[in-house]
């Protein structure tokens, strides 16, 4: 039986995993939000970044991708790699991949995501809400081994546009770190 995976960060620019196919779609009553605090791949623990995780919120939808996995060797890969990049990640979930707007039904059922819980016991780097400038100003100024946490903002913004969505939150987030990117520009320039 085909393990499928849902990626709604960056899992749909960069599966790192062998999948047989790759669908675009969305999940629905849930929303992609900056609450995850990233000490080892967008920041550091001293100065976390933010990724993306995944809150309820009925009635919305997450677009992202899943990844169909059937070879046996493929599906144990896949999961020991997920295990190491999303260990942040305290929770999987397995939901209803959706990939027509007007369906009722679920394209594919027991997609597994991973999800960042607000339960601090369980998940110590859970960062929470913010104002949409404290977030965008903390990606704008973490950077971790995997690189600058605007970089993960950014890709993410075109993987989404690339899929055809739109993304209120992200969007907005987005437009606010280059907002602040180009302050800062002007500041230097104007030394």
């Amino acid at each position: 039986m085909a393990m499928w995976v849902f990626g709604y960060g960056s899992l749909i620019w960069k599966a790192g995993f062998n999948y047989d196919d790759r669908l675009v779609g969305f999940i629905k009553d849930y929303r992609r939000v900056f609450y995850q605090g990233s000490t080892d791949h967008r920041g550091t623990p001293e100065y976390p970044g933010r990724t993306v995780t995944l809150e309820p919120a009925p009635g919305e939808v997450c677009w992202g991708a899943a990844y169909k996995i059937s070879k046996e060797e493929d599906k144990q890969s896949a999961i020991t790699y997920l295990e190491v990049r999303e260990k942040q990640y305290d929770k999987k979930a397995y939901v209803d991949f959706f990939t027509d707007p007007t369906a009722t039904t679920s394209a594919i059922s027991g997609v597994m995501v991973y999800i960042a819980s607000p339960d601090k016991k369980l998940n110590p780097n859970y960062l929470g809400p913010a104002s949409l400038e404290d977030i965008a100003k903390q990606i704008v100024r973490a950077e971790g081994p995997s690189g600058p946490n605007r970089e993960y903002l950014f890709q993410l913004e075109k993987a989404v546009v690339e899929i055809g969505c739109k993304d209120k939150h992200l969007m907005d987030l987005a437009n606010e770190a280059r907002r602040i990117l180009s302050e800062a520009e002007r500041k230097h320039v104007g030394k």
